[in-house]
């Protein structure tokens, strides 16, 4: 049996489009002396055509202090990580959010029930750049454990089929977060490449580790959303457009037509504040 960071190797190895190539040594170029690696991942990465999409990257850092001139954006990475920030490149778009290489390597991992980095990354990513060999090597270590934790968290369910057993861990992940997508995105996550799904699916049972954790959801929800928000809140003071972002992302996910006055981008923090409890009430968001 192919072992899961041989699997995971593999993947982050394919090319991606030049554009996106381009884009991320851009990005790396942006953080001289720290960067150590950026992931491509999300949805566009089964797009052909870019242009007008919200690409997706992590920027991977050796340290936060090293990373941000100003001493409070390291504070606030470090402790409600990742900071997350717009990004443009050659008439792309993109966001990308910022995790040293420990804390990638601890939130891709089975002991946090934060879930917001494992969920992504046991998603199909591409590693589209790296300073060396060695951080080349400590992505493909840390994306390795996504995947285990993923289906430890939602533990196996007797006679369930292993792609039902993925479907069901993605959308215990999509409840514990903010999620302005349909409830059956989880599903499509895993049907539009079964066949990955499959591939990867006893190499990572077999890595799962003996104390991973599992069940808890009902204090994941509380705790994630609650997350979310404060994370919702801090984007409002570090990405500029935040606000705009939101209501872009909601309205085409949700098929609703928030529209943002001046007053709440004037006031992100407090736009971000108010306007979330009333999408939850009105189930734009869950």
């Amino acid at each position: 049996m192919t072992d899961i960071s041989e699997l995971v190797r593999a993947e982050l190895s394919i090319p991606v489009d030049p554009r996106v190539a381009a884009m991320a040594r851009a990005l790396a170029a942006e953080y001289p002396g720290s960067a150590r690696a950026v992931l491509f991942y999300g949805s566009c990465l089964r797009e052909t055509q870019l242009d007008g999409l919200m690409l997706d990257f992590y920027l991977i850092v050796s340290d936060y202090g090293d990373a941000y001139p100003k001493r409070w954006q390291a504070i606030a990475n470090r402790l409600i990580p990742p900071n997350v920030f717009p990004f443009q490149h050659d008439g792309l778009i993109a966001k990308y959010a910022v995790l040293s290489e420990a804390d990638f390597h601890r939130l891709n991992g089975s002991g946090t029930r934060n879930v917001s980095v494992w969920a992504r990354f046991a998603q199909p990513s591409r590693l589209a750049w790296a300073v060396d060999d060695t951080a080349r090597g400590r992505a493909i270590a840390a994306v390795s454990r996504a995947a285990p934790a993923l289906l430890a968290a939602a533990g196996p369910v007797a006679g369930e089929d292993m792609l039902d057993w993925w479907r069901r861990a993605f959308s215990l992940t999509y409840s514990v977060e903010l999620r302005a997508e349909r409830t059956s995105r989880a599903q499509s996550v895993v049907d539009a490449d079964a066949e990955r799904y499959a591939r990867f699916s006893a190499p990572a049972i077999a890595a799962i580790p003996a104390d991973a954790q599992g069940g808890g959801w009902a204090r994941r929800r509380i705790e994630g959303k609650a997350l979310s928000i404060v994370r919702l809140a801090k984007a409002s003071l570090t990405y500029a457009g935040g606000i705009d972002y939101l209501a872009w992302k909601i309205n085409r996910h949700a098929g609703t037509k928030i529209e943002i006055k001046p007053w709440q981008r004037r006031w992100p923090l407090l736009a971000a504040l108010t306007l979330v409890p009333r999408l939850m009430r009105s189930g734009a968001i869950r």
